[in-house]
């Protein structure tokens, strides 16, 4: 039975006599998928409830710093005790050091963190960094990783640029991407030319040690491996963004899952609770080049807004107290959801495939493999909107994108999962033949 949407349809109406759109991501304007986008009230552990009174299991979780689920009774008293305090000085207070301190001790490459306000301010001010170390000027980024907006990176750049179509972003000149070299996800041999080509001039290379902005697309094999020997034999400075990995896929994020240190580390979404923030972190032989110990200049008004520093304690110190049994938590619901689906498609002959890297996953519109950003392209975007709006009726919050990694919480239940399953079942057999 489709969801109710008129309420919905009359706020987004509104919205888009002021705000271009009717949104402030374009993700949200659902161009990709179709339909009525639904105008969210509230949220409590894994469901969260539309104007219209829609209840809705989520798989988006903000986009990924949800990992506790909507409403953590934590986070929410320490939102609330800090907001009691002052929402913003301009100052340095107490919990900066005190969030700074768990963030330094998961990541064993990381001596020193400066917090920012978004993932896009955090990417941007490593690069920023790892060309004031290294004295170079090119990057290197891959196909379909999303680093945040920043004009040197809005290069074949996934994610929104990918559901809308649009191969970079007006407004960039190509001044400004000249030294970004954008190259396929996964292929060794293509970075080797690179660093052949271009020897002892690459500044850093930035990667996604899982992709979650062409839908979940982890690395294959020992990629990752080759990739810090090769930029280390460079002395080019490699750069993990952890925006959405950091403490979901180990507390210790990605890093920790496969082993790796990179030299620079950049994070956002569950160190904040919720709440906008962002981070970037390394060696003190790196950070201290960061004024004002250093010549590489970034500031920012509201970094280490104490609201946000005090959610990303709550979040983090729970997550470090339970990490041995929300881990293993998170990586058998995903395994059964992702297997689930997955096994239902296949009973009612819709060819999918699925990627799923502990709590991040993506069931692709294509037979696959999905490897990269081109064989990601393959999927069939019609179809994957057919099912994300039959599962959105059925109840079901889905990424409203092909290419966006969908997310587990803790809070989801053994309940959540089986009518996510029954979901996709109604949906495959609704599919057209």
């Amino acid at each position: 039975m489709p969801r109710k949407t008129e309420i919905s349809r009359q706020l987004q109406k509104r919205a888009e006599q002021f705000i271009p759109g009717g949104v402030n991501s374009p993700v949200r304007a659902f161009r990709s998928v179709g339909g009525d986008p639904p105008f969210i009230v509230r949220g409590q552990g894994s469901h969260l409830w539309d104007a219209d009174g829609n209840e809705l299991i989520d798989y988006i979780g903000s986009w990924g710093p949800k990992i506790l689920g909507h409403a953590a009774p934590s986070v929410v008293e320490a939102i609330t005790e800090a907001a009691g305090r002052g929402t913003s000085f301009g100052a340095s207070t107490p919990s900066e050091a005190d969030l700074a301190e768990i963030v330094v001790s998961a990541f064993p490459h990381m001596q020193k963190v400066r917090f920012v306000s978004s993932g896009t301010e955090a990417t941007m001010s490593a690069i920023r960094l790892a060309r004031a170390y290294t004295k170079r000027k090119y990057i290197v980024k891959f196909e379909g990783c999303y680093h945040g907006h920043a004009d040197a990176l809005l290069v074949k750049a996934g994610s929104g640029i990918a559901t809308l179509g649009i191969p970079g972003s007006a407004g960039v000149p190509e001044e400004f991407t000249q030294f970004t070299l954008a190259l396929r996800f996964n292929d060794l041999e293509v970075l080797e030319q690179a660093f052949a080509k271009f020897k002892h001039q690459i500044a850093c290379v930035i990667v996604e040690p899982v992709v979650g902005n062409m839908g979940c697309v982890p690395a294959s094999g020992g990629y990752l491996a080759a990739l810090r020997t090769l930029t280390q034999r460079e002395k080019t400075v490699l750069i993990f963004d952890e925006v959405m990995t950091g403490f979901r896929l180990a507390y210790g994020g990605a890093q920790e899952l496969y082993g790796i240190n990179p030299d620079l580390t950049t994070m956002g979404k569950i160190i904040g609770g919720g709440l906008p923030v962002g981070a970037y972190g390394g060696p003190s032989e790196i950070m201290n080049l960061v004024a004002p110990l250093g010549p590489m200049y970034q500031a920012g008004t509201l970094s280490g807004n104490p609201l946000a520093m005090a959610a990303g304690l709550a979040t983090l110190n729970y997550l470090r107290e339970h990490k041995n049994e929300i881990y293993p938590l998170l990586e058998k619901l995903s395994t059964e959801l992702v297997a689930g689906v997955a096994a239902v498609a296949k009973e009612a002959g819709v060819p999918i495939c699925h990627n799923r890297v502990g709590s991040m996953f993506t069931w692709f519109f294509t037979q696959g493999p999905v490897t990269d950003w081109d064989s990601a392209a393959k999927s069939d975007t019609e179809a994957f909107g057919r099912f994300f709006r039959a599962m959105l009726d059925n109840g079901v919050y889905l990424p409203p994108s092909q290419f966006e990694a969908a997310f587990m919480s803790a809070a989801h239940t053994e309940e959540d999962i089986q009518k996510t399953i029954e979901a996709a079942k109604q949906a495959f057999a609704a599919a057209p033949a």
